[in-house]
């Protein structure tokens, strides 16, 4: 348990006020310092940053406005109660609109000053945790996590920042399965001034088209057999905040005119219920299919098309921008070493040249799962080509492999079998004696090479 406590800076210069209001908190638990100036005020300020100022109007030189304006403009966070003659409310008004959190009028009871203290340090306290709650979720969702140093991505970037700073009701998320297009709708809403608000996620996809209503808008007691009590859906749940509908294009036609309604007049009903509720909440609709396929194949509607894609984001494919694998794998790296408690460098510069040549057909998430794989299974330091996936390690045409097996043809011909003898045996040794991988170098299933390993006697 911490035994700091919160320091009390006094500045007014009558001596007997200013040593009995340090006396009782000093009782109180606080840690109290008071002086007679302004100046002195100002000093002992900078060099003892307490959370609250005592500030009496009338001081020898600087008055206490001026001193006020001063704790504000170098500390906007500090609580400052303002003490004033009584009856001089101009004066205290004006201490108000330069910052101070309250004023008193002297004289003064200690248990009223106190309670001001004790409420202020309070709001304080959750303002300050509310601000690192921020500063977490900033880190983990904001723009820190979504990397990239290419040109699309430096556009997408600058999309983000103009979303964030807007109030676009609706934004439109495309791009292939593990581009991270939730990575992105997450950096949106906590870059945002609805970052306090809630953020929710459904999957379109995941539910049946009954169960997907009642989950999207809730319900009402008695709507149906099983609805014993009234439950909010997740336009309720993320009031002021954000609601991502991950695979909208699975939507069918009903659940699509549904949205579109609560989408244009922001109010929806309930599971049998017949009041309209009035909500606040930007929707971020996420695909990876293409709509505008689905546009002229009349599977998704026109109008709630152009009503989400009044910002549109294109989440190009990994293999478009190959000038992000390494950075993308360095801040896996880092992720995973505090997770793990490792101590990861990097990668060999073979492996290098292997993420890059890969195509990543799951994009950022597959790169994200191959290097945890990495650290749940390997202990070395640093990333070796040998720690990687058959598929990436010996993918079908890498540069670095390809050269590697050859065969020479007799003039007098060669059986086929001998020359499959021989690929296999090429292959394993390429492999080191692991399945997978000489599995993967020849395009074919581990099944595959153990059945030609029995055939040939590579296997007892």
């Amino acid at each position: 348990m911490s035994d700091y406590k919160i320091k009390i800076l006094i500045i007014d210069d009558e001596k007997l006020i200013s040593w009995s209001l340090a006396k009782q908190f000093e009782k109180a638990g606080y840690q109290t310092f008071s002086t007679l100036s302004g100046e002195e005020g100002l000093e002992l300020f900078a060099s003892e940053a307490p959370e609250v100022v005592f500030l009496d109007n009338r001081l020898p030189k600087k008055s206490g406005l001026d001193v006020l304006a001063e704790i504000r403009q170098n500390s906007p966070s500090t609580i400052v109660i303002f003490m004033t003659a009584f009856g001089s409310i101009e004066t205290a008004v004006e201490a108000m609109k330069l910052g101070a959190y309250d004023y008193i009028n002297k004289p003064f009871e200690f248990d009223e000053v106190k309670k001001i203290v004790d409420s202020a340090t309070s709001a304080n306290k959750l303002d300050t945790e509310v601000m690192d709650l921020r500063r977490k979720l900033m880190s983990r969702y904001g723009f820190s996590s979504v990397i990239g140093e290419s040109q699309q991505m430096q556009h997408i970037f600058e999309i983000i920042r103009k979303v964030t700073h807007s109030e676009a009701a609706t934004v439109l998320i495309q791009g292939e399965s593990g581009t991270g297009k939730e990575v992105v709708a997450r950096a949106i809403h906590y870059e945002s001034n609805r970052f306090q608000r809630p953020f929710t996620a459904i999957n379109c996809a995941a539910l049946p088209e009954n169960l997907l209503e009642s989950e999207l808008f809730g319900y009402e007691r008695g709507a149906f057999t099983d609805a014993k009590q009234t439950k909010k859906g997740q336009f309720e749940l993320a009031e002021g905040g954000t609601l991502l509908l991950d695979e909208i294009g699975e939507l069918s036609t009903q659940m699509q005119v549904k949205l579109l309604r609560a989408l244009e007049t922001h109010t929806f009903k309930r599971l049998g219920g017949t009041q309209d509720i009035k909500i606040d909440v930007r929707v971020i609709a996420a695909t990876n299919r293409d709509l505008n396929a689905a546009l002229a194949e009349g599977r998704f509607r026109q109008d709630l098309y152009y009503r989400l894609k009044v910002v549109t984001i294109n989440l190009p494919p990994l293999r478009d921008r190959p000038e992000d694998i390494v950075l993308l794998t360095r801040y896996f790296i880092n992720h995973y070493n505090r997770e793990f408690s490792k101590k990861v460098t990097g990668t060999d510069e073979e492996t290098k040249k292997a993420l890059m040549a890969y195509d990543w057909p799951g994009n950022v998430r597959e790169l994200k799962n191959v290097i945890e794989h990495i650290f749940i299974l390997e202990n070395d330091t640093i990333i070796k080509f040998e720690h990687l996936p058959a598929e990436i390690a010996y993918k079908k045409n890498h540069p670095v492999e390809a050269d590697k097996i050859r065969i020479d043809f007799p003039t007098e011909g060669f059986p086929l079998d001998e020359i499959e003898k021989i690929v296999v045996q090429k292959a394993l040794t390429l492999a080191n004696g692991n399945q997978s991988k000489a599995a993967a170098l020849l395009s074919v299933t581990r099944d595959t090479i153990r059945y030609k390993m029995k055939k040939y006697g590579f296997l007892d």
